[in-house]
């Protein structure tokens, strides 16, 4: 015999109502954005970075817009760029006022240790890198590592902003140049092979940046 839910029917109500107006209200959210043209980019971007990000959602948005007005792709690149250092200054501002007892309430004694240790060692990098990465690399929890263990603002904001710039930058770019065969070939045979192209590209910028970071440290400690 099935056992009835010994949830109150208000709360039952509520997950239903939350179900089926959802996919409705996020449809909608996607459209308002989406007309909002450049200016989509900060709400957007303020979402992404948040506790509760949207991952790629800032790239797809630059892709679409640069592919379908090239001639714009250098405004879409900066507000694409000002609209995620708004949303990960807002999150790293939120983490420095409340310190590690907030960012211990978000993620397991587990990662905060494995993050901690990789912004203790890297500083700079650690931000740098992750904000020029796609997808799936994480950037949230060391931007939260940032505000919590009180890095300074000034070098969070630059290596965010380069980090942001160029990756922007480079999906405009392409986007701007090939985008509407890019969105062509795509919507026929997927994304896994403009998620490699981008990365590919993404991954040796990255690589560079690291390189010349790590050389930069040694001729300090020399």
């Amino acid at each position: 015999m099935q056992e009835w839910s010994a949830e109150p029917p208000e709360k039952m109500l509520h997950r239903l109502l939350i179900a089926v107006t959802a996919p409705t209200l996020a449809h909608n959210a996607r459209r308002w954005i989406y007309h909002l043209g450049g200016l989509g980019f900060i709400p957007l971007g303020l979402l992404d970075a948040s506790i509760i990000p949207v991952p790629g959602s800032m790239d797809v948005l630059t892709i679409i817009l640069c592919a379908r007005r090239s001639d714009m792709w250098i405004y879409y690149t900066v507000m694409a760029t000002v609209g995620s250092v708004l949303g990960g200054f807002a999150t790293y501002r939120l983490a420095r006022k409340g310190g590690k007892e907030m960012v211990a309430r978000r993620f397991t004694v587990r990662t905060l240790k494995k993050v901690y240790a990789i912004f203790e060692r890297w500083g700079f990098c650690s931000i740098a890198i992750p904000a020029l990465l796609p997808p799936p690399v994480p950037m949230v929890p060391f931007v939260l590592a940032a505000g919590a263990l009180q890095y300074s603002v000034r070098k969070f904001l630059t290596a965010l902003t380069l980090g942001r710039a160029a990756r922007f930058t480079i999906l405009g770019f392409l986007s701007a140049r090939y985008g509407r065969r890019m969105l062509s070939y795509f919507s026929q045979h997927g994304h896994p092979v403009l998620v490699t192209v981008i990365g590919f590209v993404v991954v040796a910028l990255a690589a560079a940046l690291f390189y010349f970071a790590s050389k930069r440290k040694r001729r300090r400690r020399a």
